[in-house]
């Protein structure tokens, strides 16, 4: 049955919690830019894109979702679990031996949900737009979505891929940019500059969209809607989201110290009275 907005409002901060717990549980994992793309995950998976259960790997007529940036596995595999991909408490399995929820996401134990192993930045583009394209070829007239950090756009694949899509007319794809100024040695103003990067997606051939207010559902929704409206027309749609780091718990927020860190006891008990819920699932 369809959530109402309250309900995913709900939600994403049941997802918030599931993403401390997750990476508190074995002192490891990247909880920043987990709880900064909440909401886009769970607009993604609650409103915008159409996808059936049981999970297949085919997913033929079926919307399909490639994670780039797989570092923020947490916010992925909660996003699934809630959405009944699997167990809700498998989640407890995170980063340990043996366990299908490993640090980046892989495809070898069937994880269901996950199409293919990401975290090796720049790749997740390439792989999207040759779905994107089998897509086209099979007659297949269901969206592909991809999500990229902002950081991964200093890999050199990716303004290959950006250019391949645009002269090959890939319009079945909706990409979107984490855009969270973040990335693990700073920000990336000072790491490696962006600059104008609109203005530098338009020039590659795409139809550029931008939310600002990347944590607030009503609007990730309605930015993932309009983006739709847009393919179809000869031109691949990327969104740049404004997200932030952190979103959700106020000493994570406006910084890069987040990106890879647990939180300790006391970390975490602090940021669940900032996420208090009347009644949390637990796991």
């Amino acid at each position: 049955m369809s959530k109402s907005i309250e309900e995913l409002k709900s939600l994403t901060t049941q997802i918030r919690r599931d993403i401390l717990r997750m990476v508190h549980a074995v002192n490891s994992g990247h909880p920043g830019g987990s709880l900064g793309c909440t909401e886009y995950f769970t607009a993604l998976y609650g409103k915008v894109m159409n996808y059936n259960l049981p999970f297949t790997m085919e997913g033929k007529n079926e919307d399909h979702f490639y994670l780039s940036n797989g570092h923020i596995s947490p916010v992925f595999y909660s996003t699934l679990a809630r959405f009944d991909f699997f167990p809700v408490d498998e989640l407890k399995t995170f980063r340990k031996l043996d366990s299908r929820l490993q640090g980046h996401p892989t495809t070898h134990e069937g994880l269901e949900g996950v199409r293919i192993a990401s975290g090796s930045l720049g790749q997740g583009l390439s792989v999207a737009l040759g779905v994107a394209q089998g897509k086209k070829l099979d007659g297949d007239k269901s969206l592909v979505y991809s999500l990229h950090g902002d950081g991964e756009l200093q890999e050199g694949q990716i303004w290959e891929a950006l250019m391949y899509a645009a002269a090959n007319k890939v319009d079945n794809i909706i990409s979107t940019i984490d855009y969270n100024g973040q990335q693990i040695d700073g920000s990336t103003e000072n790491v490696l500059s962006l600059g104008n990067l609109h203005a530098k997606l338009e020039s590659f051939g795409w139809t550029v969209l931008e939310e600002k207010n990347g944590n607030d559902l009503e609007a990730v929704i309605a930015i993932l809607e309009l983006a739709k409206t847009e393919t179809g027309k000869g031109k691949p749609v990327v969104i740049i989201l404004h997200t932030e780091m952190g979103a959700g718990v106020d000493f994570m927020m406006g910084t890069h110290a987040w990106h890879g860190k647990a939180p300790n006891d006391e970390q975490l008990d602090t940021a669940f009275k900032q996420l208090y819920l009347e009644a949390p699932a637990d796991y």
